[in-house]
């Protein structure tokens, strides 16, 4: 199943015609695209998307408003974010491309089984396509959903080149509701995005406003006593870094958007009292983490990277860069109501609302203030004390090279005695992380030591009000493949904060020697340990992975996992996708660091 690609002179009468022919006509200069109509799929706005089986779209760069300045994005058919793709399950999708910028492009179809030509990687899977050029996606559409898609080009994910994919299940859903609306969140800097990654590596917290002052100095004396604070703070300083590095990059250069919409912007979604909701929730930005709630409306999650789950009522939701959650909402007043996606480094913020006429608008919540990490963020699990690795190029921990481990088989020690282990100090296992224990409980069915799906992540209060956390997420059916893993397979993520320099198993992509190799079909755990500071949400293509929460055969499938720092996780893989595919930290900047491996399944 092959791709196209047709070559033509760039000239301007041609892409004028061309850009005719797409119907792209004279476009207004707003950001908001046209799908994110505040009626929603309830008012019949079919118009709005770009519906399959057959869709044409066309790239470039144009002048546009954004939070009232004028700015050059990437659109799509002439809008930035671009238009939301509609396919049904079943059908076989046919979607022309064509770039009308002056520098190569691709679409990535994130969280899309297809083959692996057609996932859009340049230099992985296809040659990327090049200025005036056509590039035909031909895949069948074999699952249902929320998803999205970006590019996978350089750094243009960055500069608005992404949109929602909406995929219609061929029966109906589990779950019914009246309406919908699509919130698609990103980040938007007026700085070139090169210029940004170049900050990046010239100084540790280039972007971070929020570093702790003498005020707070003095409050944590209050409250943990002067020895405490002074050795807490001299552990910091040794490994030049800060407790409240959160995010890379923050709200000192960042936008938060919601729909194309800056905050006071006020995208609004309509809805008739008594409706239930449905609410498809995209995190499209290229380096920033959500906190979104809806003050005084309960919302229940009923589906993540858009598989189904059993239903979850919730107060909050986290959502790392590039997951999904649709969520059902049934206001009962007539009133409006703030959907607020906090940045997780409480940098800024996002913001819409929902009401039952235009021009409502109701209060935003008191903005929280920025948590500090803690001993969970320098890998203090599993009996271990990673303190004082955090800020540390993590390619030269405890003299090991770890990009030996990446094919290691760990299945032959699922059957290990570990009965003599408990009296053993596991503080001088660094080099080794535990790994005989954690594969002799994996083996008993239970969750890996230093997983912890139980907890929401830093900055958010459980007691506060109820949040989403890993553990909650439950299939709604046993997924077809139930054999258990034939093999293990280890991998770190590791990086180096003062050189910004982010990797797998210490080795930058640039370094590695070749791909990571899953054998065709075979039955993988792949165990993820974080030995950074940072989240980092990782993302493989072609395949799902089946997170070991604890739920035994209803455990949740999902295209990208959340890795807390100091956090070990755990995914279990079919490996059904024959081909090259991309396995990646979303976190746009880390991939283009190194935080990138290509795995080979064969």
């Amino acid at each position: 199943m092959k791709g196209t690609t047709s070559t033509f002179s760039t000239s301007r009468r041609q892409l004028l015609k061309t850009s005719s022919a797409l119907g792209l006509g004279a476009m207004a200069l707003g950001m908001t695209p046209a799908w994110a109509s505040p009626l929603g799929r309830a008012a019949a706005a079919s118009r709005t998307v770009e519906s399959g089986p057959e869709i044409a779209l066309a790239i470039r760069r144009e002048d546009r408003l954004v939070a009232g300045q004028r700015t050059r994005p990437i659109t799509i058919n002439g809008s930035s974010p671009g238009p939301m793709v509609r396919l049904k399950e079943g059908q076989e999708a046919v979607i022309r491309v064509t770039n009308l910028m002056d520098e190569p492009t691709s679409i990535h179809w994130h969280g899309i089984i297809l083959p692996p030509e057609m996932d859009g990687v340049p230099g992985i899977s296809f040659a990327g396509i090049a200025p005036g050029d056509t590039f035909t996606y031909r895949f069948p559409v074999t699952q249902s959903g929320t998803y999205w898609y970006h590019s996978h080009s350089g750094l243009q994910e960055q500069e608005g080149h992404a949109g929602p994919l909406i995929i219609d299940a061929a029966t109906p859903d589990a779950f019914q509701y009246d309406r919908e609306h699509v919130l698609l969140l990103t980040d938007w800097t007026f700085e070139d995005p090169k210029n940004v990654f170049r900050n990046l590596k010239t100084m540790e917290g280039y972007y971070n406003f929020q570093e702790r002052t003498v005020a707070d100095f003095f409050a944590d004396v209050r409250r943990n006593g002067l020895q405490d604070t002074v050795e807490a703070r001299s552990m910091w300083a040794e490994m030049r870094m800060s407790s409240r590095d959160i995010s890379d990059v923050t709200g000192s250069t960042y936008t938060y958007l919601l729909n194309g919409n800056a905050p006071d912007e006020n995208w609004t979604g309509l809805f008739r009292r008594g409706e239930t909701v449905r609410l498809r929730v995209i995190n499209g930005s290229a380096m920033s983490y959500f906190d979104l709630r809806i003050p005084g409306l309960k919302m229940t999650v009923v589906a993540a990277d858009g598989q189904p789950v059993q239903p979850v009522p919730v107060d909050e939701f986290r959502i790392g860069v590039a997951e999904a959650y649709d969520v059902l909402v049934t206001p009962e007043d007539d009133k409006a109501y703030t959907i607020f996606a906090e940045a997780m480094d409480r940098s800024g913020y996002a913001r819409a609302t929902l009401a039952p006429r235009m021009g409502m608008q109701a209060n935003i919540p008191a903005r929280r203030d920025i948590a500090d990490r803690g001993m969970e963020a320098m890998g203090a699990h599993g009996g271990m004390n990673h303190s004082k690795m955090a800020g540390m190029d993590s390619s030269k921990m405890a003299g090991m090279d770890h990009s030996k481990m990446a094919g290691m088989d760990h299945s032959k020690m699922a059957g290990m005695d570990h009965s003599r282990m408990a009296g053993m100090d596991h503080s001088k296992m660094a080099g080794i992380q535990g790994e005989a224990l954690a594969a002799g409980m994996l083996a008993a069915g239970a969750v890996q030591p230093g997983a912890r799906y139980d907890q929401a992540g830093i900055g958010l209060d459980q007691q506060q009000r109820r949040v989403l956390v890993y553990q909650d997420l439950k299939a709604l059916a046993p997924w077809p493949d139930q054999r258990p893993p034939q093999r293990e397979m280890e991998l770190h993520l590791t990086g180096n904060m003062e050189r910004y320099m982010w990797s797998f198993d210490g080795k930058k992509f640039s370094e590695v020697n070749g791909p990571i190799h899953f054998n065709k079909d075979e039955r993988l755990r792949l165990i993820l340990i974080n030995d950074t500071m940072m989240e980092h949400p990782i993302h493989l293509h072609g395949m799902w992975m089946e997170l070991e929460n604890g739920h035994g055969e209803m455990i949740p499938r999902k295209h990208t996992l959340n890795v807390k720092p100091g956090e070990r996780v755990s995914a279990l893989i079919t490996a059904d996708a024959e081909g090259s595919w991309a396995f990646h930290c979303h976190l746009l900047y880390h991939m283009d660091a190194g935080m990138f491996r290509v795995v080979k399944v064969s």
